[in-house]
């Protein structure tokens, strides 16, 4: 096959696996935190759908075919592949050999290998924010050629759009679903708005305007609502950003940045940068106060920024559904006390999406193990068990166990949480531009939050970057 030449590829995003931030995929507004009567008889009808193909199409273990081809490549940005090959390779015996790469550098290297015509690896994979350049670039694979669209009722509806080319044509799978949710303090939520239910709870995050009332309740109190003013990224608006080749700033977007804003200069946030030591050390107690204009990233730092040896402690994250491992890991003696709500929007952020190279000389074995990844009951079962809280997204697996409890978050039923937000998504307004503008409107908001321009300046010159990026976009200011 040959490859379509790319000038470059972007690294839209990192990988969220890889414990970096990432923006908002796709967001919809969300009218109520609970999914509607409507997408429940649709997950209802889909699921009962998906659980009768798969006893039709199930992908057992003994149906691999190909296993006289040699070892089986991988290249991933996920270490979670590195357990897949290993499950893969004591079911059938196919040596796996599975590298993983740093995300920074996972764009070139596969562009270097494919264009230079190596025939490995035989599996690439890619997250939503790279995966467009990837298949207009033709490294992935034509999967419908091996009957993937047989599956197309087995898995959630988003994540089979995500893996889909601009021609309609399945070149990626993932195993997972990324929709987001709000990681509350359940102990907090009950002394200081007198309930700790999910659906609630996410009455105190179904706007901005709440949010923000939501935030000077708590700082009264003597907490923060977030770690940073970051947090509500994923759920930043409701719209594409363009539309119809123009530029799109809807209400909800203004409204995101109005309250990103206020939640800085008004003190309820701990000014903690994401990511950092003490962002992750704040999921299992309090942190030290400090001042608006200091953002550390260590523990060290943070003591020394501290004042007067004030603690606080935060309420609430904004995270996709991969939080729920993340946060597990760190809550510590918080173990328990968590619990997971809706935003004010729909949103994901990450995934890994397997495909096949299309330089594989094993593209046959390729697709056997991206069956047995993401298309496998039994598989997907052990992940469950494996991962301690990864939410798959083979829906017959998801039906089986939507009714699991969570111990770490008060037993609440999160694999049946996280299919309602996923069917929420909606998957057109995701854009290739998107990652870009996130980045210039997250410029623009930190300029206006701590002073060093006014809102109209820092708009304008959101406006200006994005002209001088994307020059075929129509702006009308």
């Amino acid at each position: 096959m040959k490859l379509r030449k790319v000038m470059a590829l972007t690294l839209a995003g990192t990988m969220a696996l890889a414990a970096v931030g990432c923006g908002s995929d796709a967001s919809t507004t969300n009218d109520a935190p609970a999914a509607s009567t409507a997408t429940e008889t649709k997950t209802e009808t889909k699921t009962e759908t998906a659980t009768e193909t798969a006893q039709a199409q199930e992908t057992s273990l003994e149906d691999v075919k190909n296993l006289n081809d040699g070892k089986l490549v991988i290249w991933t940005l996920a270490n979670d592949l590195i357990d897949f090959g290993e499950r893969f390779q004591e079911k059938t015996g196919v040596e796996v050999e599975t590298v993983v790469i740093e995300p920074a550098n996972y764009p070139t290297k596969v562009q270097t290998a494919l264009l230079g015509g190596e025939s490995e690896p035989d599996i690439i994979v890619g997250e939503p924010k790279m995966l467009e350049d990837f298949y207009d670039a033709g490294f992935f694979e034509d999967l419908d050629a091996f009957g993937a669209q047989d599956y197309a009722d087995e898995i959630v509806d988003y994540v089979w759009e995500v893996g889909q080319d601009a021609d309609g044509i399945q070149r990626a799978i993932s195993y997972q679903i990324t929709p987001c949710g709000v990681f509350y303090r359940r102990d907090i939520a009950e002394k200081v708005f007198g309930t700790d239910d999910p659906e609630e709870i996410g009455n105190l995050f179904q706007d901005y305007d709440t949010i923000l009332s939501t935030g000077e309740t708590l700082r009264d109190a003597g907490y923060k609502i977030f770690a940073s003013d970051m947090e509500m990224t994923y759920f930043s608006g409701d719209s594409a950003w363009v539309e119809d080749g123009k530029l799109k700033i809807d209400q909800a977007r203004m409204d995101y940045l109005d309250s990103c804003v206020k939640l800085y200069q008004n003190d309820m946030t701990a000014y903690v940068a994401q990511w950092s030591t003490t962002w992750y050390q704040a999921m299992g107690g309090s942190v030290p106060v400090i001042d608006k204009e200091t953002n550390v990233w260590d523990e060290t730092e943070m003591e020394e920024a501290a004042e007067n040896g004030k603690t606080t402690e935060i309420f609430a994250y904004g995270l996709p559904a991969w939080g729920v491992v993340t946060m597990r890991d760190h809550v510590g003696d918080l173990s328990g006390k968590w619990g997971v709500c809706a935003g004010p929007a729909y949103g994901f952020s990450g995934g890994t999406y397997i495909g096949i190279s299309a330089l594989s000389e094993k593209k046959e074995l390729a697709w056997d193990f991206l069956k047995f990844c993401t298309l496998t009951e039994e598989t997907l079962d052990w992940w469950i068990e494996a991962s301690q809280g990864d939410v798959v997204s083979y829906l017959p697996c998801l039906e089986k166990h939507k009714e699991d409890e969570n111990t770490v978050y008060g037993g609440e039923k999160l694999y049946q949480f996280f299919l309602e937000q996923a069917e929420g998504i909606d998957y057109s307004k995701v854009t290739k531009y998107d990652k870009k503008i996130n980045d210039a409107w997250a410029a623009a908001i930190d300029s206006i939050k701590t002073g060093e321009k006014s809102k109209e300046d820092a708009v304008d010159e959101f406006y200006d970057v994005v002209a001088s990026t994307y020059p075929e976009i129509e702006i009308q200011r």
